[in-house]
């Protein structure tokens, strides 16, 4: 008997990475993006983004402290990875108690009531934004214009995707698709630049975070379906939040399904939905409706694809 060896469940091997190892690349990834924002927007992109990032890692804090009597998650990091994340999908001139609130709905309605990192049912970043797009509305739709690289004008300035979906307004032209890419145009702080975002998107693969799955699937049914609706396919790509939704929140551990397969069809779910309202609801943008709505299915979506072991029951 002694020369019998103890097999423990599954899984055997174990990776290196950690809850916060993970969040820190994912915290690099964003810094290129980061770093941007302020060129184009200013100083007040980075206080906008410092302020979230801080209430956030408060609200988690004094949740798992006072409320639940838990021990503290804070050093996981997941809590900056969402501050960073709603700042990013806010304008500039935010109020920041406007987006103090926001954080606290991401952080303890959408993450800690559901038992904290892992247990949460839609991405609380987007859940944030969602809320704050509902409740103020003309604040979340009130875009500072670049000026330059190092500031913005007091004036506001249309979107390009409010350009597209409203052509017939007599908006500013569209912005040339070299300042499309490198971020010189009205939008949320952290979605103009698409450049750093590919970047920190292709590191994120490049470390093994998130497959590509997802990303390229996403980006590929917004390409084919504006061809379908008659749209400008390079525009709709990069004008709005396609890019950051795709690579940074589309792909959350736990809001995406696990299987390649359940990948594929999230993803098309996110592409779809997202060209239907920008296509004919009454909102020029749907990346954030789309991927909560994916979060929704994504039980489901794991139900369908998951797959039976060799020998085993599915239940």
């Amino acid at each position: 008997m002694s020369n019998l060896k103890v097999i423990a469940p599954a899984p055997h091997f174990r990776s290196g990475e950690t809850t916060s190892s993970i969040m820190l690349s994912v915290v690099a990834a964003l810094i290129p993006a980061v770093v941007v924002s302020f060129l184009v927007f200013g100083p007040r992109a980075l206080l906008l983004e410092a302020v979230c990032v801080a209430a956030s890692v408060l609200f988690e804090y004094l949740f798992r402290v006072i409320m639940c009597k838990r021990d503290n998650t804070i050093w996981d990091c997941s809590a900056i990875v969402t501050g960073l994340l709603l700042a990013f999908n806010l304008p500039v001139g935010m109020p920041l108690w406007m987006a103090v609130l926001g954080c606290a709905v991401a952080i303890i309605v959408t993450k800690q009531l559901f038992g904290g990192i892992g247990q949460n049912f839609a991405n609380p970043a987007i859940v944030g934004r969602i809320f704050l797009l509902v409740s103020f509305g003309g604040q979340m739709t009130t875009w500072a214009a670049p000026n330059g690289y190092f500031g913005v004008d007091a004036v506001s300035g249309a979107t390009p995707l409010a350009i597209l979906k409203n052509p017939e307004l007599g908006l500013k032209p569209l912005p040339d698709m070299l300042n499309m890419l490198l971020g010189i145009r009205g939008g949320s702080v952290g979605e103009t630049c698409i450049v750093a975002l590919v970047i920190g998107g292709v590191f994120l693969i490049w470390k093994k975070v998130i497959t590509a799955t997802t990303p390229v699937v996403f980006l590929a049914t917004i390409l084919v379906l504006s061809l379908c609706f008659g749209l400008n396919p390079a525009y709709e790509l990069v004008a709005g939040g396609a890019v950051l939704g795709a690579f940074f929140m589309a792909t959350d551990y736990a809001t995406s399904p696990v299987t390649e397969s359940g990948k594929v069809i999230f993803a098309l779910g996110c592409g779809i939905i997202t060209m239907l309202i920008r296509a004919f609801g009454s909102y020029p943008e749907g990346v954030s409706f789309s991927i909560l709505l994916m979060n929704i299915m994504t039980p489901h979506i794991d139900n369908l694809t998951r797959k039976k072991p060799f020998g085993g029951v599915m239940k």
